[in-house]
């Protein structure tokens, strides 16, 4: 497994496009429809269930947007949002959103520790490998690779996508394989654990 992540984020490195070709503020013109639900900056989602989408890395938040404009990631509530944009829409979009700022959430006090031992070190036994290796140890992300910046990100979204990946029901995007493989390895109470723990993480 730490063969296949490491050989994958050198893969990436090699072949990572410029990233950056976004305009934020055209961006900001057509990111009202967003904020309907994501709230202000994308910061602040209606529902715990739905992403904050500031901050993530304009690759990641691109490369989400067309796979959900081509269906290719299934997401009901985003039906019909992104029709008729372009790639450069989508793009300038993308570039608005990871200049604002992600506001951190509250951890649970009780999940902190062992949300912790899971995202810095994971588990030995079972095969996880530490969340920090791709997504920072402060929750930053991976910009040029497309890792997402994590910290910050409502708890209860983490949770889903992590029962996602586990269950397959999201599997598009080049970095789906590692995170189905490494949610296969998780436990309810250590996705609970780390999900939480990120939540509050920066």
């Amino acid at each position: 497994m730490k063969k296949l992540i490491a050989g994958f984020v050198f893969g990436v490195g090699l072949t990572a496009m410029a990233h950056g070709a976004g305009d934020p503020e055209a961006g900001k013109q057509s990111a009202a429809a967003c904020q309907a639900c994501h709230g202000q900056g994308g910061a602040k989602p209606i529902m715990g269930v739905y992403p904050k989408i500031s901050g993530l890395g304009e690759k990641y938040m691109y490369n989400q947007l067309v796979a959900i404009q081509e269906n290719a990631r299934a997401i009901p509530e985003m039906t019909g949002q992104l029709d008729g944009k372009s790639k450069q829409d989508l793009q300038d979009l993308a570039a608005y959103f990871a200049t604002q700022d992600m506001g951190v959430s509250q951890a649970d006090p009780e999940l902190v520790e062992k949300g912790a031992a899971v995202y810095r070190g994971g588990n030995m036994a079972s095969g996880v490998p530490a969340c920090a290796g791709c997504h920072n140890p402060r929750g930053k992300g991976n910009e040029p690779a497309g890792f997402p910046h994590l910290g910050g990100q409502n708890a209860e979204y983490l949770t889903k996508q992590l029962n996602a990946y586990r269950d397959g029901t999201r599997a598009n995007g080049s970095n789906a394989a590692i995170m189905m493989d490494v949610a296969s390895r998780l436990t309810d109470a250590e996705i609970e654990a780390v999900a939480s723990y990120i939540s509050g993480l920066n």
